[in-house]
């Protein structure tokens, strides 16, 4: 079980050293941390332990990374995930941001940086606002058909209610914020994720893509090309 410290992260790693490392990282930013090398035994230990975070391999043996990210969002649990893989094409990156992984990271990678974005995310699913602050009590940001609840981190496209990841809930909500206003790619980087623009754009886009095919026609984002991306009334 977690201790007192920041809770427990689940890293699922079938390569003993990068486990090792992952694993020394997190405890050294005060997480309790449990390993498994296989998608069976991450599932069991996923529904015993509750983590707070799942750091989790594509490319398991057996029952894949992939396969435990879609069998946690069947059951409803949004454990934010942080995907690890070998593979840098956009089609994986695709597949792992439409399963609901709020992160991906591809090896060879810092393991600073790694344990920096489960800070991340772990702050995000707490309830803070992006770019500082805590959420204004019943406060709701509408943007034509399209309202996000801040305070209880909801979100509906006309009266229909849309289920998002926290990296999705925060990129909405930060454009909500200032509609109208263009926000280039590296300042969502910058003020949803806690990245400098080293770690590239492609994260925003792909997940501005998931908001979109989520909110269907009601999606209010508008792409300004070369520049990044605003949320329109019209």
């Amino acid at each position: 079980m977690a201790d007192a410290g920041r809770g427990l992260v689940l890293v699922v790693e079938d390569e003993a050293a990068i486990a090792e490392v992952i694993e020394l990282y997190l405890r050294r930013d005060g997480f309790d941390v449990r390993t498994e090398s296989d998608g069976e035994a991450a599932l069991a230990a996923w529904r015993r332990l509750h983590p707070v975070a799942v750091v989790l391999d594509i490319g398991l043996p057996g029952r894949d990374g992939a396969d435990v990210c879609r069998t946690m969002r069947a059951a409803g649990d949004w454990t934010p995930v942080l995907f690890v893989t070998a593979r840098d094409d956009e089609v994986d990156r695709l597949l792992g941001l439409e399963l609901g992984a709020d992160d991906y990271i591809t090896k060879p990678f810092s393991p600073r940086e790694l344990a920096a974005r489960v800070r991340t995310v772990l702050r995000r699913t707490a309830g803070g606002v992006p770019g500082g602050g805590a959420p204004a009590a019943g406060e709701v940001l509408s943007v034509g058909l399209v309202r996000v609840d801040i305070g209880r981190r909801r979100a509906w496209a006309g009266e229909a209610e849309v289920s998002l990841t926290s990296t999705e809930f925060d990129l909405l909500a930060q454009l909500f914020r200032r509609p109208g206003r263009v926000f280039e790619r590296d300042e969502l980087l910058s003020s949803v994720w806690g990245y400098q623009s080293a770690a590239g754009t492609r994260t925003v886009d792909v997940h501005i893509a998931q908001l979109r095919a989520k909110l269907g026609a009601a999606s209010p984002i508008r792409t300004v090309r070369g520049v990044g991306y605003a949320a329109d009334r019209d």
